[in-house]
């Protein structure tokens, strides 16, 4: 991403080409929250909006199981399989997090491929 363009959004196609092509302060810089999980559903990528609205410090995050210790309020069918199972993956859901807050409701997209690695959910707080 070059200075001259804009950020990626929430909703944009080709969005999961975007993110595994920027940088971790570019990712930063965006206005909703990620979390790159690698093959073990390890979190691996997680970027400052999603650390500011959950409340959970990279340092709690990074390293940990998604569904088992960082987000156990997505360890369903709606979302760990999902994430776990399908390729190619790309769809967007109303959902309601509840770990280690008041319910929020949100807007989760999870986005996949055979060909990458990383798998990626994204929280847009609504």
């Amino acid at each position: 991403m070059d200075m001259f363009s804009a950020p990626p959004r929430f909703d944009d196609d080709g969005l999961l080409a975007s993110l595994c092509a920027m940088s971790e302060e570019e990712l930063d810089g965006l206005d909703f929250g990620i979390l790159g999980l690698n093959h073990e559903s390890i979190v691996t990528v997680y970027n400052r909006h999603e650390e500011r609205s959950s409340g959970l410090s990279r340092a709690r995050v990074i390293g940990r199981h998604c569904f088992h210790d960082v987000a156990p309020c997505m360890n369903n069918f709606m979302v760990a399989e999902r994430v776990e199972h399908e390729r190619p993956l790309d769809c967007i859901i109303p959902y309601v997090l509840t770990f280690r807050m008041r319910p929020t409701s949100v807007r989760l997209r999870m986005l996949c491929s055979a060909e990458m690695a990383l798998r990626w959910i994204l929280v847009a707080r609504v």
